[in-house]
């Protein structure tokens, strides 16, 4: 009898899932956008409901899971299972998730943070794959991350190791950042950074094209200071200069603390291509005193996209298999 593995990947706005093999292919997938005015009790029902809904569609039976991983965008104590906060999905009390979904469901349970589970993803079926010790960054409105080494995720104490976004980039100065300091990497970095540094350079007069976008749509986005910036705009240039330089900057401190094999990045930057990785890996070879860690880090833009959260979640059940 073939076995499979549901992964789960709760959003603010959507619970992806999906059916993985052991093996890592996956089966089937769906999502449906999250009940959050349900409360906790009407989340994990939906994640139920989905699961029998899907099983039942593509011809499995409840005993043929071996269990349900998910993926929570908020601090877990990951061995009780508990989220301590989840405010995206309006948890502000603790939430026994991996107790509550086991009852719902009378099947085996993990549970980790929505930026980890990416990271276990990638390593196990995208860009991270052959490598054991590596770095998730991901770069879209704010900048997070997950740290593995040997194969393991690396939360801290306070389950927020990988909060990459908020490493102090310019001590005492620096745009301001919702966590209440001023200078943090995402500042300089993410999607809001850019679209700051977009519309400033509309209004220096220094970027016709971003100007133009402007005047037409109303709004400037990310992708357009991109767009711009491939196309020669010399102002667009200089906001992918600083992103580049920042993350770079970033990573050499994070490689010489913990010199994984790779860092992958990942969310709606890292789809810029190679104008911002080319810059991302001139900075962090600027700052690395070591040519050999230069050499042997490879510094990778992610793979699985969407579907990384849900292979992640789908590796804390199959990791178990070899324990």
């Amino acid at each position: 009898m073939d076995q499979i593995i549901v992964g789960v990947d709760v959003g603010g706005t959507a619970i992806k899932m999906a059916l993985i093999t052991p093996g890592g292919e996956m089966m089937a997938k769906t999502q449906e956008p999250t009940p959050v005015a349900l409360g906790e009790d009407g989340i994990l029902q939906k994640i139920t409901s989905m699961m029998n809904q899907l099983l039942q569609k593509h011809d499995y039976t409840r005993e043929q899971v071996l269990g349900i991983g998910v993926g929570v965008p908020g601090p877990i104590d990951a061995k009780s299972g508990v989220v301590l906060q989840a405010v995206n999905l309006h948890w502000k009390k603790p939430v026994p998730l991996i107790e509550k979904l086991s009852e719902l469901t009378g099947l085996p349970v993990a549970v980790d943070n929505d930026a980890n589970i990416a990271a276990l993803g990638e390593m196990w079926r995208g860009a991270g794959q052959g490598a054991q010790d590596l770095v998730l960054i991901t770069v879209g409105t704010g900048v997070g991350g997950g740290v593995i080494l040997h194969g393991n995720v690396i939360s801290g104490i306070n389950g927020v190791g990988g909060e990459i976004g908020h490493i102090t980039m310019t001590p005492g100065s620096g745009p301001d950042c919702n966590c209440g300091k001023t200078g943090c990497l995402e500042t300089y970095t993410s999607a809001t950074a850019i679209i700051r540094e977009g519309r400033l350079a509309v209004a220096n007069g220094t970027s016709p094209m971003l100007a133009k976008v402007l005047a037409v749509t109303g709004n400037i986005k990310a992708k357009d200071v991109l767009y711009a910036a491939n196309a020669g705009d010399q102002a667009a240039l200089a906001i992918v200069d600083q992103v580049g330089f920042y993350l770079g900057l970033a990573i050499s401190h994070l490689a010489i603390v913990l010199n994984p094999a790779k860092f992958v990045i990942g969310g709606g930057v890292a789809a810029a291509g190679e104008i911002l990785f080319s810059r991302i890996r001139a900075s962090f070879a600027r700052f690395i005193p070591f040519s050999y860690v230069v050499e042997s880090t490879e510094i990778l833009p992610a793979m699985l996209g969407n579907d990384a959260g849900v292979y992640g979640a789908g590796w804390l059940i199959r990791s178990k298999m070899d324990n």
